[in-house]
């Protein structure tokens, strides 16, 4: 088992990490009769499409002795309904380092096809944007 989470009562739920203990907390978002006091169900995908294309190119990064420290991504996330789904996520990733053509491309590569990119239902559109420093 990876995490337990837990209803909380009013739109919230606890997940736990199991092997470490994390935790966070989600919200229903308010468009959708939340509190928005905390990520929703579907900022944790689009989130978690940057965190992984991120963690991937700092695998690929430290092979190509690159060092992404400091590199950002901001996350937008947008919503269809009929039925209610996440439509579009848009990352922007914001680069610490300018490495050469080749690592570029390659590091471009490995943030398009990590796990959760993969994973993804192909209906939802994945705008990235790679600005290097």
């Amino acid at each position: 088992m990876t995490s337990k989470v837990t209803y909380l009562g009013n739109l919230r739920t606890e997940s736990v990490h199991l092997k470490s203990g994390n935790s966070f907390i989600t919200d229903a978002p308010l468009d959708n009769n939340g509190k928005g006091e905390a990520f929703s169900p579907t900022d944790t995908v689009a989130t978690g499409l940057a965190s992984c294309m991120l963690t991937v190119m700092g695998i690929k990064a430290r092979d190509l002795d690159v060092d992404l420290s400091g590199s950002t991504a901001e996350v937008t996330k947008i919503m269809a309904s009929s039925p209610r789904r996440i439509s579009k996520i848009i990352v922007v990733l914001n680069f610490s380092c300018s490495p050469d053509d080749k690592a570029k491309k390659i590091l471009e590569r490995t943030a398009n096809t990590c796990p959760v990119h993969y994973s993804l239902h192909p209906e939802i559109e994945k705008d990235v944007t790679f600005n290097w420093k």
